[in-house]
């Protein structure tokens, strides 16, 4: 029992007045004369939900001004190669229209209407199946609040993207975990085993998968989709692969749901745009829970002047995967400690051998040579590194960086 509860048990009635229930879920109070009333006893942590006292907060990566602070150098010196961010920037509409912005003073349209037909035409899939978010991160949560109760399960294949867990932990909802096979494939009768036993609402897949940059097949999306659960499928970096975008299935799978975001085809992770395909049977009701204005102005306009210049988006998409080609081919042949994973995406995955420690790499690259990349030491990769793919001359400042640390 919370301190502000026990208090208030320790009063009378005509201490504290009287509730009386109207309606439905609406209660009324009258409240007593005041006599005088302490909150010495009360604590700001008592009106927090119990299961968010022992949340671990997410860990974020730096933007540049703080490790150019920390790390002591000009920000234009950093080679930041940890959130696997687009270096080449937007289309150059993009810019223009945020800087002739109409209407900033105005609510944004809560339907992102334009967007939304935008994104149609686009991606051939009606508007009606679409929702845009602040973020894809914004439709994960979303989900889960309108799906999950208090104690429901989710499934996760580890390792992944870890804001499934987080948010997961934040709608106070269980974790199932089906780690991933040898090669980071996807251990299908590991999934079905869960569902069988467990009885999960929600299966999270990511293909190409974060952090290793794998693909989920056709035939093994098919075998979970027959299974009686919501799949969530997480195509954020689906342009850098050869395969399409499954976004078109959610017209005939009900249980079928994909998310994308502008953040990395776009360039336009710090404007925060991401959207989703949605079941018409589910998305009605996504529609009446999340926030009315939760797509900015500037994050509507960005992403429809991104969608005005495709080719430029095209062209910066073949130059990235053509520099992972190149990363990945010099990783193997000329640092002889790292081994690197191939990659359907924008990074490219790398376990740390010859006994050197990913962290020790990690720091030396950040401290000695302004070089940012992520490192991981977890249960299900430890000892691993993850390097985005950055524009030529920062995979040239890299090699030398690891060549010299050798």
């Amino acid at each position: 029992m919370s301190a502000a509860t026990s208090s208030l048990q320790g009063r009378t009635a005509a201490q504290i007045g009287s509730c009386t229930r109207r309606r439905g879920s609406v209660i009324t109070c009258v409240a007593a004369p005041e006599k005088g009333t302490s909150g010495s006893a009360m604590r700001a942590e008592d009106f927090v939900r119990p299961h968010l006292l022992k949340l671990k907060a997410y860990t974020p990566i730096e933007p540049f001004e703080i490790l150019a602070q920390r790390l002591g150098r000009e920000a234009k010196d950093i080679v930041k190669l940890d959130a696997n961010e687009n270096p080449y920037g937007p289309p150059p509409e993009v810019l223009a229209a945020l800087g002739s912005m109409s209407w900033p003073n105005i609510y944004p349209d809560p339907e992102s209407r334009r967007l939304r037909e935008g994104l149609a035409q686009w991606h051939g899939v009606p508007a009606e199946h679409l929702l845009v978010g602040c973020g894809a991160d914004e439709l994960i949560d979303l989900l889960m609040r309108c799906v999950l109760d208090e104690g429901d399960l989710i499934v996760d294949c580890p390792p992944t993207f870890t804001m499934y867990v987080f948010d997961a932990a934040v709608n106070n909802a269980g974790v199932v975990t089906v780690p991933r096979l040898d090669g980071f494939k996807i251990d299908v009768e590991g999934i079905k085993a869960a569902v069988a036993e467990h009885k999960p609402k929600i299966v999270f897949l990511t293909s190409p998968n974060n952090p290793d940059g794998s693909m989920l097949s056709e035939a093994e999306l098919l075998e979970i989709l027959a299974l009686p659960v919501l799949v969530v499928l997480d195509e954020a970096y689906i342009e850098f692969s050869e395969e399409p975008s499954r976004m078109g299935w959610v017209a005939r799978h009900p249980n079928l749901v994909v998310l994308r975001t502008f953040s990395k085809c776009a360039a336009l992770a710090g404007l925060r745009v991401g959207y989703g395909a949605f079941p018409l049977g589910l998305i009605e009701y996504l529609w009446r829970a999340k926030q009315p204005y939760n797509v900015s102005v500037a994050a509507e306009v960005a992403a429809l002047a991104a969608l005005s210049n495709l080719p430029y988006m095209e062209r910066v998409r073949d130059a990235l995967v053509a520099e992972r080609q190149r990363l990945f081919e010099a990783l193997q042949a000329e640092v002889p400690y790292l081994q690197p994973f191939p990659s359907h995406s924008n990074f490219v995955l790398c376990k740390v051998t010859d006994g050197r420690d990913a962290r020790g790499l990690k720091d030396a690259l950040a401290q000695e040579h302004g070089i940012m990349v992520r490192h991981y030491s977890t249960k299900e990769l430890n000892n691993y590194v993850r390097i985005s793919v950055g524009l030529p001359e920062h995979t040239d400042r890299l090699l030398a960086a690891l060549k010299a640390l050798a």
